[in-house]
């Protein structure tokens, strides 16, 4: 076995676990290296600002029915068997690992020792083999980088083993097909093969902190962007893809714990992540001046193309996908936290973007109203931005991360409860969809007016105004609010037939009631009386 890098590469212990190659081992190669390597080897370009671009292959997103989870006696009991929590026998897991270290004896590759969690009283060492330079340099920048100390006596608490041109054989490996992430929480080692989207690292790694962390720790995982004022005041924001949870965050008046990933102690909210994983669809400048100036060396893009006869970045193009990304350090952010530990939060929001135009621009949850919202994970899609889609359709992913939650989303939405009870935290539902009508009548809600509405939640503004509560879901409706309209406040008054209005806020209440079905044999007597009203 020979290395081609630093010294102190983990051979011994890589043969340790049964690999044994051969080839060149990288050990922690800079950006600077992986990118010049990855374009020796032809695997990816630069961009005009000095940013590598590769392609992810056949994936260029998440492939939720082929992940799965080893069941044992570890997480027979405890794990939410369902459509994302699938169980694989713990036979296929070792053959699988087996064949998968036999497929890189003769390769070469890399490995990067990183970490997750910023709060050093969680942290998590993790130790990732992967057989390209670029797969490699996404893991540098998205996991917590040991300084060279951390290095010497480095042991790894979980693997990561990523082999994109290995395929499982469904016949026999005990997959759906022949790419494939399993986790196994007790051997600590996740296997993905057959896919070269490198999101499935990132989110292999999430859904086992939000396995480790619950149970072990009675820390609550989240999927969340999170910041801080000046005085301290942290802030959650919650949000499937749309609701403008990067945006929302992205306050140049404060500073940025994280965008994706975070967990929530007993006097800290802290990211579990060092860099971010922002989606480059129909990026700008003007609208993303953060992530659009992130884009320089050491960055990675995935799944662009360019502007014909030049090196730049159509963002607008959805030529491979519309799910184009890229990843960068969280240093690259000018007002990123250092480290990404912020203190515990005193407001959270949930953003929903509603195209049906009923839920309130704002409004304030309890803490039974918040466990079953959270529970609920409600957007809706806009006609036009899916395939077939031509009117709004409601979606709904528990705890704003269905897919990601080895554990029931009751469990979660318990926890939050205790903790919004315990530090008497605000929680606040905000609509950056439509109000007056739905999409297509509405109108789409101004993103000053949300700033506007954030930013007075977050300086108190509200606290002592009149409220009125919502006829169909019970939240509390502020009359007031600084540098928005009155008459944006209420949705019901916003639309020209009120009766209209009710009629479609209780098929919406339907679809909420309807959709709860599946969780309410594991959650409590307060989240259930918070149903809306159908």
């Amino acid at each position: 076995m020979s290395v081609s890098t630093m010294p102190g590469a983990p051979i011994s212990a890589l043969a340790e676990m049964g690999l044994h190659t051969s080839q060149p081992v990288h050990y922690q190669l800079t950006p600077a290296k992986l990118t010049e390597q990855t374009l020796q080897r032809g695997e990816g370009v630069l961009n005009n600002t000095g940013a590598l671009v590769i392609k992810t292959g056949k994936f260029t997103g998440r492939s939720p029915k082929d992940k799965f989870t080893v069941k044992d006696e570890i997480s027979a009991d405890k794990v939410d068997w369902n459509d994302f929590n699938i169980a694989m026998e713990e036979k296929y897991f070792f053959q699988l690992k087996e064949k998968m270290l036999q497929y890189l004896s003769d390769k070469e590759i890399w490995i990067r020792d990183c970490f997750a969690c910023a709060d050093e009283n969680y942290r998590l060492h993790l130790r990732v083999i992967n057989e390209s330079p670029a797969n490699n340099l996404f893991c540098y920048n998205m996991f917590i980088r040991p300084a060279e100390k951390d290095l010497e006596n480095f042991k790894p608490h979980w693997h990561i083993i990523q082999a994109p041109g290995f395929k499982a054989d469904p016949a026999v490996d005990g997959t759906r097909s022949d790419n494939f992430a399993i986790l196994s929480f007790k051997h600590k080692t996740i296997l993905i093969g057959g896919t070269g989207y490198t999101g499935e690292m990132k989110k292999g790694i999430f859904s086992m902190l939000n396995f480790v962390l619950p149970v072990k720790a009675n820390v609550l995982s989240m999927h969340c962007s999170a910041n801080m004022g000046k005085d301290g005041d942290t802030a959650i924001f919650f949000g499937l893809s749309g609701t403008g949870k990067t945006t929302l965050s992205a306050d140049p008046t404060r500073f940025l714990i994280g965008d994706d990933e975070h967990g929530w102690t007993d006097n800290s909210v802290f990211n579990f992540e060092g860099g971010c994983y922002a989606k480059t669809i129909d990026l700008s400048e003007e609208k993303e001046p953060e992530i659009f100036h992130a884009i320089k060396p050491g960055a990675l893009v995935e799944n662009t193309t360019f502007f014909e006869g030049t090196n730049t970045i159509d963002f607008a193009s959805k030529a491979i996908t519309e799910n184009t990304r890229v990843s960068y350090p969280l240093y690259s952010i000018s007002n990123a936290l250092e480290p990404s530990i912020g203190k515990t939060p005193k407001n959270i929001f949930f953003l929903t973007c509603d195209a049906y135009g009923i839920l309130p621009p704002i409004s304030k949850l309890n803490p039974g109203q918040a466990m079953y919202q959270f529970i609920s994970g409600y957007t809706a899609k806009v006609a036009g931005t899916e395939a077939g889609v031509t009117e709004p359709k409601a979606t709904f992913s528990a705890c704003f991360g269905a897919p990601f939650l080895p554990l029931h989303p009751g469990k979660y939405a318990e926890m939050l409860g205790e903790k919004m009870r315990k530090h008497n935290v605000n929680i606040w539902l905000v609509n950056t969809g439509w109000a007056g009508g739905p999409y297509g009548v509405g109108n789409r809600m101004k993103l000053s007016y949300t700033r506007a509405m954030i930013t007075a939640a977050l300086e108190g503004k509200l606290d002592n105004v009149e409220y009125v509560a919502h006829r169909h879901f019970g939240f509390m409706m502020p009359k007031e609010c600084p540098n928005v309209p009155a008459e944006l406040l209420s949705p019901r008054l916003a639309w020209s037939n009120e009766d209209e209005y009710d009629k479609k806020a209780k098929e919406l209440a339907a679809m909420f009631i309807k959709n709860f079905e599946k969780y309410a044999a594991g959650v409590n007597e307060e989240i259930l009386a918070a149903a809306p009203k159908a």
